[in-house]
């Protein structure tokens, strides 16, 4: 019995949900992988790898890899905000992958976030930004060592997240995460100079979790567009 459009949607979801479990990118293209030779080229070739249930990661991470940082592509969905940094989606994949182009100030950054049990690709388009990684927060916070401490000793504090690394990244670059990787803070550190990302997330999310450093506290957000297609949301 052919499956409904709702059977196979959920039954890619679930499959790209559980690749996370042991994908952590690929730092090369592939070999046999076709070349991109601009934007339009890659939001074909990414519809044509989502078009069926079996999604092929690595072949995601391939046509993100390949293709290569050209402005005058891009440059109608950079947009810019002098407070924040901006989510321009550049091509919503039919609900089943988010593309988008994110717009870093001089010094923007984001809050450590997790991706909400999704892929996330982000490359390089112009400028450097600094990946941040942390460990999930601990199973217990300071205040709970606080309070079980006994009289005489001494508590030696540290943070509920843990730094794994950090790694900055240059034009055409391209970083993977996934929350069994970790969680992120992405930043530009340049006070002088703007930076634009590409982002790839499957499947697509509108909601994901921000923590505090020091505590581990953990908050649910909500996730929107700074712009879409190249025009600006009614929401900003």
């Amino acid at each position: 019995m052919a499956l409904s459009k709702i059977d196979t949607e959920m039954d890619q979801e679930k499959y790209l949900r559980e690749v996370t479990r042991h994908f952590r990118g690929i730092e090369k293209p592939l070999k046999y992988g076709p070349v991109v030779e601009n934007l339009s080229d890659l939001i074909s070739a990414l519809h044509s790898e989502f078009s069926t249930n079996y999604v092929n990661i690595e072949m995601v991470n391939h046509l993100m890899l390949s293709y290569k940082s050209n402005p005058k592509e891009w440059k109608k969905f950079a947009k810019f905000d002098r407070y924040k940094y901006t989510r321009n989606l550049v091509d919503a994949g039919n609900g089943k992958f988010n593309l988008m182009i994110l717009c870093w100030g001089e010094g923007h950054g984001s809050t450590i976030h997790d991706h909400s049990d999704s892929h996330c690709f982000m490359k390089m388009l112009k400028g450097e930004l600094m990946e941040t990684r942390y460990s999930w927060p601990e199973s217990t916070t300071a205040k709970d060592h606080l309070e079980n401490l006994k009289e005489g000793e001494e508590f030696e504090y540290h943070d509920a997240l843990q730094v794994l690394g950090k790694t900055t990244m240059g034009v055409n670059e391209v970083a993977y995460i996934n929350d069994n990787l970790g969680l992120h803070r992405v930043e530009n550190p340049s006070h002088s100079d703007t930076a634009v990302s590409l982002h790839l997330y499957c499947p697509p999310f509108d909601t994901c979790s921000m923590f505090e450093k020091t505590t581990g506290k953990r908050v649910q957000c909500n996730v929107t567009f700074w712009s879409k297609y190249g025009l600006k949301s009614e929401n900003h």
